[in-house]
């Protein structure tokens, strides 16, 4: 059938709500998701008790990459840890939301993406009638830095192929390739969760991380090299498929979704945001495209357009 497009943008149906504890601050915070005019973008708008901050889901946004991806000024106003939710909102093709936060980190809940899943079910997804907006890739685009390395390459469709290689052998050499819809999103991918080890909990505390971790957010591998767990993994490959999970919320803050296959083997927000730059740097790399025409039965026609006014095509 070829690879289907969705033709117009989406937003939610109604307001949603969420509650939690940021997995670094250790703090709770509330979340509320909001429905959006077409060519809003993501949008979040911190409510901490001040004159509130917003901050565009833009890669340009980006201030920090340690451990987690954070928009804005890690010294001063800043959201971290956005990329689970920012997955979601890739994995299920929400293109225009407002995100209210009262703390400065999004809540990690089970350390995976189920949760947001569930509140955008419950508010429901609303298509608007404005045409979506895509990156497509045009030629490949690589970076490396050491044995590490990422890359986009041209490709009918949105895949990802995240590789990961750890010394422990509770995780080892993994890989997980798919291309992306919401079914794939919700089945194999919302569910894996994030993951440390037992050995690195006070060198992370003493840096004023992983403050409100535990083993009812985290995958924890024990110093026996062994999950403790109860119950054990979700997926067999599930440290693979949590890493594809960072990799699509990083890559959401390309300010428009992406037809292309993007690789990586042994990479973390840092080398994804640097992907992402590298890609959005070169205008020989990619076109912005929409859909033009579609007829029965066949995959819809794309032709190159304008983007959209908040997409940092040049960074």
């Amino acid at each position: 059938m070829g690879f289907v497009l969705q033709d117009y943008q989406t937003t939610l149906k109604s307001r949603a709500t969420l509650t939690g504890t940021g997995v670094h601050s250790g703090k709770p915070v509330t979340v509320n998701f909001l429905p959006a005019d077409a060519d809003t973008g993501v949008l979040f708008h911190l409510s901490n008790g001040s004159e509130g901050r917003e901050f565009r889901a833009l890669v340009a946004q980006v201030g920090a990459t340690d451990l987690c991806t954070m928009l804005g000024d890690p010294a001063g106003e800043h959201i971290a840890t956005v990329e689970h939710l920012m997955a979601t909102l890739f994995g299920l093709g929400i293109d225009n939301i407002v995100i209210e936060i009262d703390g400065h980190e999004v809540p990690i809940l089970d350390g995976s993406a189920v949760a947001f899943v569930e509140a955008i079910d419950q508010a429901g997804i609303e298509t608007l009638a404005v045409k979506r907006r895509y990156i497509r890739v045009v030629k490949p685009v690589r970076i490396e830095n050491g044995a590490s390395w990422a890359e986009f390459r041209p490709y009918s469709g949105t895949r990802f192929e995240v590789e990961i290689d750890f010394e422990s052998p509770a995780i080892g050499r993994q890989l997980f390739a798919s291309d992306i819809n919401p079914d794939i999103f919700r089945q194999d991918i919302a569910r894996a969760r994030t993951f440390g080890f037992m050995k690195d909990v006070e060198r992370l505390w003493a840096a004023g991380y992983a403050l409100g971790s535990s083993l009812e957010n985290s995958l924890v591998i024990g110093d026996d090299n062994r999950v403790i767990n109860m119950g054990g993994l979700r997926y067999p490959n599930e440290f693979a498929r949590h890493k594809t999970m960072d990799a699509m919320g990083d890559l959401a803050l390309a300010g428009a979704r992406f037809i292309g296959c993007f690789r990586s083997y042994r990479g973390g927000h840092r080398m994804n945001a640097a992907a992402l730059r590298r890609l959005l740097s070169d205008r020989s790399a990619f076109e912005v495209v929409e859909t033009t025409r579609r007829e029965r039965g066949r995959t819809a026609e794309m032709s190159a357009v304008t983007g959209p006014v908040f997409a940092p095509w040049v960074i």
